[in-house]
């Protein structure tokens, strides 16, 4: 049977499934380790005999666990850490061991059908995931960690995550109505694809959600959709396919917030403030009203924090594979996506008691009054604020995404040579795109309560003789509590191009494969703000056009347009990786593999001494924006009769320049980790169960701040896993999922920790009748408390952190009818 990569549709029938071109028994089920692997190698394996540690989650799997994000269904994935603990969006995910030292996913491609969804996933303010949503389009998800995702996907040395869509080849299709039962959400998702004639087929699906959400805002925070669509055209030897999506959604996305903790830094307890649970309460809130600032052409505007972080994106691809003769497989993908949006979230600089924060603005003896709320005017007692005296500085992250259109082509030649005892398959390629990074930082500054339930409100603060310091809460229309810097605005065009080639040689039971790759490019554009060296960029403003100036209008931060500078430089880097593997027996193999590979850090070095105030050119070279990653793996795997067992050891060496946005800070680092990661299932009858586990010891080996080395990487845990057992009938299906880490430190300086945690989500589904099901799903069912992040290194003298804690418990119910 000829494999073909636009073969991958249909239903997904286990937790470990690919493209329906793998083997099959005579009742049409799935052989046990004839699963076909198509992402991030040269050509279609199935598992056992492949040199890369893949895993996969197919169609059912992902209706099962219903997770609320891609990032939480990423979770699923071994060897993957992933802090969805954001919403929908703004998930930062790294794999073993590999640190966390930016947002998103540094490391790791995102991809939807084979290309990324961005270039780069860490961009700042427009992380990858904020553009992806998997819903009932999605046939699978892939994931190769290590391995050759270095050589066949740039700016991936650490992994590939690929959401693969249905294509409809196989008649089908559902439709599913979900109503949160404790929470406010509505939502309506469907998917349908048949043959149009024989050789010609389609499918088509998306999804439509509002409501409020998990955290209580006040306000309908979720509200938007998605549709995708694909048609596929067969021909002899060979396919077509168009495809497109179209996605505009918005979300609250949950930055840290205040939290008590007590005890010591090694023994913390995590407490909810009286009044604010950081599960399901958020600093966002309906009184917040608008944000107001000036806009990138410096004019006053105004901007809805209800609009959170709200993406929009129209994509448009067409991929296709021909057999040109004598063995030659020609495939081609491209995929054009007009990205844009924004983020707008409260970041909380500093919580203190109310009188401390007042007084932090206007002196001693300062006056608190509301600014908005039903009190608004009033006179506030510091004491009983909020109900529970503190207040919060707020820093408003406001930024503007204008541009993230990106273009990708990737472009492949293969043939298998029959070398009589043995084959040689060769594949080769170019890989070009042009990422669009067009942003404006809008941020400014406010006083707040720390309320729940969607009950926050600004206040105002006068001075002891009277003066009114804010303006409608607003403190300054800049960063001011972080020192004004960041009021920025960049619009830069990255160029990426990358031929890359691979041989593998199969002799008998062993495979040997060998792979490189040339990232080459360059960055053009121009970037100005009101720090590092663009001049001061604060002046008085009448923003309210009122005709005075205020107190906070005297700070407001202008963007110095005319001094904008030149973004104009090159640089490139080498990949590659060396494998093998060996079939002990049909049922068991092993493999090594060593691997180097690089990443381009992009926007995240623009305001970095790394690039030239000047003229916009490299001065220390391709160092100061390229991160390395070297990685060496061994395992083994072994499927038979229903089990399942992989075990992979690693090592990763990562060196990277990094830039820390709050407080602006440079610095060099090297990471060393090791560790084992292990994944297994088991299958009879009815029942089933999933499971990984991977253990990492990491360790900082050069830093600019001396006094972390040989710490362990901020928020890097010993132990990270997950498992799924469920039951599966006719009548219904009952299970459970468990999903957990160990603890971690909060910083590099290895203080102040983040406590270990377990989040257990179950699920249910009857079927009353043919084609219609009946179903509940919890997450987190015992409503626990598992904090992924922490501002402070260290318990400060007040016990107040700022933290961001996973969701509290929800419960959602769905009634859905196939066809």
């Amino acid at each position: 049977m000829k494999l073909r990569y636009a073969l991958c549709a249909g239903a997904a029938v286990s937790a470990l499934i690919t493209t329906p071109a793998f083997a099959q028994d005579s009742a049409g089920e799935t052989v046990e380790g004839e699963e076909i692997i198509v992402t991030a190698v040269a050509r279609g394996q199935n598992r056992i005999e492949s040199s890369v540690s893949v895993s996969a989650i197919g169609a059912d799997e992902i209706t099962k666990l219903n997770a609320p994000s891609s990032a939480d269904l990423i979770r699923q994935i071994p060897g993957i850490r992933s802090e969805a603990s954001g919403g929908e969006g703004n998930a930062n995910i790294a794999v073993r061991g590999i640190p966390v030292s930016t947002g998103g996913a540094r490391y790791i491609q995102l991809q939807e059908d084979g290309l990324p969804i961005l270039e780069f996933g860490d961009i700042i303010f427009g992380n990858a995931d904020n553009f992806l949503r998997a819903d009932r389009s999605v046939a699978r998800v892939e994931a190769v960690r290590g391995g050759s995702a270095s050589t066949f996907a740039s700016n991936a040395p650490g992994a590939v995550i690929n959401f693969i869509s249905k294509t409809g080849k196989q008649e089908g299709g559902a439709i599913q109505g979900s109503v949160g039962l404790d929470f406010e959400t509505y939502r309506l998702d469907f998917d349908y694809g048949a043959p149009l004639a024989e050789d010609l087929y389609f499918h088509v699906g998306g999804f439509y959600r509002t409501g409020e959400g998990p955290r209580d805002i006040g306000y309908n925070g979720y509200d938007g959709g998605q549709i995708k669509a694909n048609i596929t055209k067969e021909f002899d030897g060979g396919y077509i396919r168009f495809s497109a999506k179209y996605l505009d959604d918005t979300t609250p996305t949950i930055l840290p917030q205040p939290v008590r903790v007590t005890g010591s830094n090694g023994s913390p307890s995590y407490q909810a403030i009286p009044g604010f649970d950081p599960r399901t309460d958020s600093l966002y809130s309906p009184f917040l009203g608008q944000a107001v600032t000036l806009d990138g052409s410096n004019n006053p505007a105004t901007f809805d924090f209800r609009d959170g972080l709200s993406v929009q994106s129209f994509a448009f691809g067409i991929e296709s594979e021909i057999d040109v003769g004598g063995g030659w497989t020609l495939t081609n993908r491209f995929r054009f996506a007009d990205n844009s949006g924004g983020f707008l979230s409260p970041f909380p600089a500093g919580a203190d008691s109310a009188q401390a924060v007042a007084n932090s603005v206007g002196g001693a003896g300062s006056t608190i009054l509301f600014a908005t709320g039903p009190n608004a005017g009033q006179v506030a007692n510091p004491a009983t604020i909020g109900g529970n005296g503190l207040l919060t500085n707020v820093v408003v992250f406001n930024t503007r995404l204008n541009s993230l259109d990106n273009v990708t082509n990737d472009f492949r030649v293969n043939k298998e040579f029959d070398l009589g005892g043995g084959s040689l398959n060769f594949t080769s390629g170019f890989y070009l795109s042009r990422q669009t990074i067009d942003t404006d930082w809008l941020w400014t500054s406010h006083v707040q309560t720390v309320q729940g339930d969607g009950q926050a409100v600004l206040v105002d603060i006068r001075n002891a003789g009277g003066q009114l310091l804010t303006q409608n809460g607003a403190v300054a229309f800049s960063a001011s509590f972080f020192g004004n810097c960041c009021r920025r605005s960049y619009d830069v065009d990255y160029s990426t191009y990358a031929p890359f080639a691979s041989l593998s040689f199969e002799v008998g039971r062993l495979t040997l494969d060998a792979s490189i790759r040339y990232d080459f490019g360059d960055a053009s554009g121009t970037i100005t703000g009101s720090d590092t060296g663009f001049g001061t960029g604060i002046a008085s403003f009448d923003i309210n056009g009122d005709g005075t100036i205020s107190t906070a209008e005297t700070q407001t931060a202008v963007l110095p347009l005319g001094n904008a500078r030149p973004v104009n430089y090159s640089f490139d880097y080498f990949s590659y990786s060396l494998g093998a593997n060996y079939l002990v027996t049909d049922d068991l193999g092993v493999f090594a593999r060593y691997s180097r590979g690089g990443r381009h850090t992009a926007d995240r070095s623009l305001f970095s001494p790394a690039v030239s105030t000047t003229d916009g050119s490299l001065p220390g070279g391709d160092a100061g924006v390229i991160a390395t990653v070297n990685q060496l793996e061994v395992g083994a795997k072994y499927q038979s009769g229903g089990i399942g067992f992989y075990a992979t050891g690693f090592f990763a060496k990562t060196e990277e320049t990094n830039v820390e946005l709050a407080p602006l800070e440079l610095f060099d680092s090297t990471f060393e980790a090791f560790g084992i990661e292990l994944e297994g299932s088991y299958r009879t009858g009815p029942f089933s169960l999933t499971a990984g586990v991977t253990w990492t010891d990491a360790e900082i080996q050069d830093a600019l701040d001396a006094s972390t080395i040989g710490n362990t990487p901020r928020r890097q845990a010993d132990f990270v896993y997950q498992a799924t057992a469920q039951y599966e009938s006719d009548l219904f299906t009952l299970g459970a999922n468990v999903v957990g880490t160990t603890d971690s430190f909060t910083q590099d300086s290895n203080q102040l920790t983040l406590p270990a945690y377990t989040q257990v989500n179950a699920f249910v589904a009857f079927r009353p009748i043919d084609r219609i099901e009946v179903g509940l799903n919890a997450q987190n069912l015992f409503n626990t408390e598992g904090f992924t992040e922490a501002e402070e290194g260290s318990i400060p003298a007040n016990g107040l952190v700022r933290a961001r804690s996973i969701a509290g418990r929800t419960v959602l119910a769905t009634v859905r009818f196939d066809f």
